[in-house]
């Protein structure tokens, strides 16, 4: 039987008690003006705060549902758990600060019924609207990180990063079963397994606008990144992937 449930948006969440209290609400407003049946699922990947409430403070029914990691497992980790337990024909995963509007999912998703597998939000394209810029240091190297990902794993995007993909089920079951990076690469991975496996990727431009707060830490995770992206390039030539 198909899914009941026609979209799952899964939200991978690490301390975001003070961004979800803000996020969510427009979120569930957004969802509830629709004519199909939804659900949400916060991956909590080890907070120390109160991530978890936040979700049954807002939603107070049965379509929303907290997931936790046993400890603090990553933000690719998080996303994979989220998708394995989804129950949608459509899976939708964003950032805990919704830098990209749930609104925009209308117009990934209109591609996906345009027989395209997975829809990317960037930030990257012509068209593409920054409302807020992130601080000029994370913009540079983020434009670097997409260069060594065109160099070492991937091209044809101009944006890997942005957090608000969608995916039809079918194909985002085939990409998570294969994929092993817990990390921020994480991304990388999953567009590299889809283009291995002949799946229709869009890039779509989306508004966008930087939240602060970030957990990321230019530098270290920066240099995990690069890392991750050789765990990709090792993983293609021993076979993980096929």
């Amino acid at each position: 039987m198909p899914p009941s449930i026609f979209l799952s948006v899964i939200i991978p969440a690490y301390n975001e008690e003070n961004r979800l209290r803000k996020s969510l609400p427009p979120v569930r407003e957004y969802l509830q003006r629709q004519d199909f049946a939804w659900e949400v699922i916060v991956v909590d990947d080890g907070s120390s705060d109160n991530t978890s409430k936040v979700l049954e403070e807002i939603f107070s029914g049965g379509e929303a549902r907290v997931l936790r990691n046993p400890g603090n497992r990553g933000k690719g980790y998080s996303v994979r758990q989220g998708v394995f337990a989804a129950r949608g024909e459509v899976l939708l995963f964003s950032d805990a600060d919704f830098s990209t509007p749930i609104e925009e999912f209308g117009n990934l998703h209109s591609y996906l019924r345009d027989n395209f597998d997975i829809a990317i939000g960037s930030r990257a394209l012509k068209e593409s609207k920054l409302v807020v810029h992130q601080p000029w240091l994370r913009e540079r190297v983020g434009r670097m990180f997409i260069l060594f990902v065109r160099m070492i794993a991937l091209k044809g995007f101009h944006d890997t990063q942005c957090g608000f993909k969608c995916f039809k089920r079918d194909a985002a079951l085939k990409i998570f079963s294969k994929a092993t990076v817990d990390g921020f690469s994480f991304d990388v991975e999953l567009l590299f397994i889809a283009q291995r496996r002949g799946l229709r990727i869009k890039e779509v431009p989306v508004e966008w606008r930087d939240a602060k707060g970030s957990k990321v830490n230019v530098v270290k995770d920066s240099i995990r990144m690069l890392v991750d992206l050789c765990k990709i390039r090792v993983n293609f030539i021993r076979g993980v992937y096929d």
